[in-house]
């Protein structure tokens, strides 16, 4: 009886194990080879924190990290550090690397166990390290690092040295463990804590697993069981750890389309069949190591080791854009500031461009140590927002929020530099005779947002900036303007319109370009901003525009002169605020603006705004100000009404063809009518007159009422729309 009961309970045990042997098979098809998760609740020596450890995660969590991504990055740039000290220590002793020669970091995430492994083959560290290093800030002043936050004058390069990084893990877990083991310790220790007031250090009980390194495991929270998930991982070191030096893999799920073999066929089969079979195949899931960082930081390489076709090459896998930019700059900054840059111009701009102003444009984004900090940091104002690239400083701290950051002196000083070398750059593509331009076409009003917004480099991007000219069909700089002015010309003259067509053919640059003169053709609606807000003069000479009153030739005041006035005189006394045209040769009139007024494209421009932001007071008053009608007096319709004027014929006659020559100058100096209607009934009055209708004379219209609606229609249209939906269903 005793044997049977005994047999039994034996061949229970072995089902038990088979079905456990079972299941940690299959479990450990989704885990690596060799796959051992740390211990938990490690035996060893309590630790506790020297300062309330809860004060330095409220810091973490609610001061320096406003998102719990931020602990994968410190992580793997932890991991980095560490990988980076064993190579540099390896370039002097090879041998020091023993077998583990592979210097990778590598990451696990066992859903099942909710267990996130991250793991190096860096330097590693002994028992007295891991208390060291991984409880420096609760042992080196938590008062003070809280004080150095909360001081708004405090050097903020201090912050890097607490060490803090590594806390960021209670962000998603409750209780983290770090294995690791160090050349200079025969035995692999593992430390834990739960984030409360103490941690322990042990022995690993699974021995020298590692080789050499580091493996921090995460319990993860509940609440954080998105970062076990590979996509979500694969995301986070896309992001942040893209440009990391070494490896990153992460054991990640794939699936395989293979060939099954088919039990069909039989071996005695008498009839053979020769119909061709589709092979039969079955997808099958499978995990493998897959590197993550792919991109190399060519950074951080020398300009003279890279060709055109590496920056084109990584331009568009940093910018996910398909076209080759326009041109780039690389450069290092030394001295107290250490950092590297590379800043690209696409070759288009993006079809929402400067549209927002007030939106922050995240084109640059800044590294520590190649590890992606943020892209939140206002490096470059918005006028520079066409740029992008990148920064990698080797000074700032990895571990500080983005407002800290935006305080911090370094950063200002980065900012400063970086600016002037895109200035550099811009210079350069402008004096490109095969790219200039293009690059205004593009990214033109930009420049002259920043002659407008950027007081500090005005002087530097008004010299950049080029326009159309009378002189040839290519842009000009002002300074090639200058070279080419006339003797003792004082100004340099410009117009500005809607195109080219339109200032082309304006009567205000008849007689500048007749005597040869050079005049600036202004067609983007950026150059009104710029011409009134910050582009009054150019090195010493002040800029003119055609359609305002200060004209100056620089030869004046001649006795040919004078007598015109004389003999026009009449006309302009008839006709009240005219004078004789300097600038009119073959158009009878022109509409000048006053010189602190508005140009007639101006005021559409300003207009336009109106209609989407209500009225506009300031258009009000520059519309208020008085302008002026110049005449030509060499043209026969200007001759013919001066003569009239000396002996008027029909007075009111004589005023309604002034008002009509006004408002047709109005017209074609670029001003809206106020009075459309009122201008088109006294065209229509010289119509009659030309062709001998009376000016009373009525259209001949018989008017056919419309039909009232009657009784009933109603129901009929209902009854009709009914009989033609029951032919249309049989």
């Amino acid at each position: 009886m005793l044997r049977d009961r005994f047999s039994f309970l034996f061949a229970l045990l072995l089902v038990l194990l088979c079905c456990l042997s079972v299941s940690a098979d299959a479990a450990s098809e989704d885990l690596p080879p060799g796959y051992a998760p740390s211990a938990s609740n490690v035996a060893g020596e309590k630790f506790e924190f020297q300062s309330d450890n809860k004060k330095v995660l409220n810091i973490v969590i609610n001061s320096l990290y406003k998102s719990k991504d931020i602990f994968l990055r410190e992580l793997v740039s932890n991991s980095a550090d560490a990988i980076d000290k064993i190579r540099f220590q390896s370039l002097t002793k090879p041998d020091i690397l023993g077998e583990t020669t592979d210097l990778a970091i590598k990451i696990v995430a066992d859903k099942e166990r909710k267990l996130l492994i991250i793991s190096d083959t860096g330097i590693g560290m002994t028992a007295e390290e891991l208390k060291k290093n991984l409880g420096t800030i609760a042992r080196s002043g938590t008062s003070e690092f809280v004080s150095l936050l909360n001081d708004k004058n405090a050097d903020l390069n201090m912050i890097g040295q607490f060490g803090v990084g590594f806390y960021s893990v209670f962000l998603v877990c409750d209780r983290v463990t770090v294995a690791s083991k160090n050349n200079n310790s025969t035995k692999q220790y593992i430390w834990e804590s739960t984030s409360e007031n103490d941690f322990t250090i042990g022995e690993d009980p699974r021995g020298n697993t590692l080789g050499r390194g580091t493996e921090i495991t995460l319990h993860i929270k509940d609440d954080a069981l998105e970062f076990l998930e590979e996509h979500k991982l694969g995301e986070l070191i896309e992001k942040y750890s893209e440009y990391i030096t070494f490896p990153i893999y992460l054991w990640k799920s794939k699936t395989e389309t293979v060939d099954v073999d088919s039990d069909d066929s039989t071996e005695d089969s008498e009839v053979e069949d020769v119909t061709p079979k589709t092979p039969k195949t079955e997808t099958r899931t499978f995990h493998a190591w897959q590197k993550m960082n792919k991109n190399k930081p060519i950074w951080a390489r020398a300009p003279a080791e890279l060709s055109s076709e590496d920056y084109k090459e990584f331009y568009k896998a940093f910018s996910k854009d398909y076209d080759d930019p326009m041109g780039w700059t690389h450069f290092k900054a030394e001295g107290d500031n250490d950092f590297k840059s590379i800043l690209f111009i696409p070759k288009r701009a993006p079809s929402n461009f400067l549209q927002k102003l007030e939106t922050n444009v995240r084109n640059i984004k800044l590294f520590v140590r190649r590890v992606f900090i943020t892209d939140d940091t206002e490096l470059f104002p918005s006028w520079l927002s066409f740029i992008t690239g990148l920064v990698d400083s080797d000074d700032l701290p990895l571990n500080v929020s983005r407002e800290t950051l935006q305080k911090h002196t370094l950063l200002k000083s980065i900012k400063k530099k970086m600016i002037a070398k895109a200035i550099e750059m811009i210079r350069s593509i402008a004096n490109d005779e095969s790219k200039s331009a293009e690059f205004f076409k593009q990214f033109g009003v930009a420049i002259k947002l920043g002659v407008v917004s950027d007081a500090k480099n005005k002087d530097k991007l008004t010299k950049i900036l080029r326009f159309h000219s009378s002189h040839s069909d290519e842009l000009t700089t002002l300074a090639d303007y200058k070279k080419r002015m006339k003797n003792k010309q004082p100004q340099i003259y410009y117009i500005t319109g809607a195109n080219l067509n339109t200032v082309k053919n304006s009567p205000v640059v008849e007689v500048p370009l007749a005597r040869g003169y050079e005049v600036l053709y202004m067609v983007d609606p950026m150059d009104e901003y710029l011409l009134q807000q910050a582009l009054s003069e150019f090195d010493g000479t002040p800029l003119q525009s055609l359609s305002k009153s200060g004209l100056l030739y620089g030869d004046e005041g001649s006795d040919e002169d004078e007598s015109i006035k004389d003999k026009f005189a009449d006309l302009s006394e008839w006709l009240q605020t005219v004078s004789v045209s300097t600038r009119l040769s073959k158009s009878p009139t022109a509409v000048i603006a006053n010189k602190m007024g508005l140009s007639g494209n101006m005021e559409k421009i300003m207009s336009a705004q109106a209609l989407q932001t209500g009225e506009n007071h300031m258009l009000k008053y520059y519309q208020s100000l008085k302008k002026t009608l110049e005449i030509n007096p060499y043209h026969p319709v200007i001759k013919a009404l001066a003569e009239k004027i000396e002996k008027p014929d029909n007075e009111e006659e004589l005023k309604q063809l002034a008002v009509v020559l006004y408002e047709s100058a109005l017209i074609r100096s670029g001003f809206e009518l106020t009075d459309a209607h009122g201008f088109v009934g006294r065209i229509e009055q010289i119509l009659r007159g030309s062709l001998g209708v009376s000016s009373d004379a009525e259209a001949e219209y018989t008017v056919v009422p419309a039909k009232e609606r009657e009784d009933g229609d109603d129901k009929k249209k209902g009854d009709s729309a009914d009989a033609e939906d029951v032919e249309h269903d049989e």
